[in-house]
């Protein structure tokens, strides 16, 4: 009786890349020299980030440029005419998307440098600064009807940021509106936020229609002017 031959291996074919059929595998960077680990984690997640790759492919300066084009396409906020403040700016993918949607006077300001964009004034300054304030009206030439602002500000969070804004000495300051908007829905958070006077506390994702309302509550606008948008 002849022995059984042992079973045979069966052979698995690697993942390729660039095949729509093969599994994707995550790209990694080869060095991580002159960075820390947070720094190489953010790189890491944007080069596999397919939003990222998408805004690189249309030429947009950051994945974020996405945000206030699904904003607009929703409640037509921007508008040919109006003038435009984007707080924070940096690295300007919300400047491009407003010059592309017909905003012409539009003022960018951040502390970080900022690539020149064709027909928008960028000024290197901290937005938060007494001084900034009548430069930014001036480079824009009277006072904004849309503030744009989409940070992340690492030495103080959104509270903090809204508690200095509610005590700033300019009473126009003091007044913005401020509609919260975190993935955040603890108690404690909650709590901190809404003595703020602050029109509402949204938690990620939001829905349309809370969004809307809220907008509808801190401009003083009724929902046929959406509609007339």
């Amino acid at each position: 009786m002849n022995e059984e031959e042992p079973p045979r291996k069966r052979m698995v074919r690697l993942p390729t890349r660039g095949d729509d059929n093969a599994r994707a595998t995550p790209a990694r960077l080869k060095t991580a020299r002159g960075r820390t680990p947070s720094q190489q984690a953010w790189l890491e997640r944007q080069i596999n980030d397919p939003f990222a790759a998408e805004a690189r492919a249309k030429g947009y300066r950051s994945r974020a440029a996405f945000k206030l084009t699904e904003i607009d396409d929703r409640l037509h906020l921007l508008k040919r005419g109006m003038m435009v403040l984007d707080l924070g700016c940096a690295p300007g993918g919300w400047l491009q998307v407003a010059r592309q949607r017909g905003v012409i006077n539009l003022v960018g300001v951040d502390l970080l440098d900022v690539d020149p964009i064709s027909g928008v004034e960028i000024l290197k300054m901290d937005f938060t600064d007494p001084s900034c304030g009548p430069a930014l009206i001036a480079a824009l030439g009277g006072p904004p009807d849309v503030i744009l602002s989409d940070i992340h500000m690492k030495p103080i969070g959104g509270i903090e940021f809204v508690q200095r804004l509610r005590s700033h000495t300019n009473s126009n300051l003091q007044q913005i509106p401020v509609i919260f908007m975190s993935a955040d829905s603890s108690r404690e958070t909650l709590k901190s936020a809404l003595p703020l006077g602050s029109v509402g506390y949204i938690v990620k994702p939001p829905r349309l229609e809370v969004l809307k309302a809220k907008l509808e509550q801190a401009l003083n606008i009724e929902d046929r002017d959406f509609e007339q948008w």
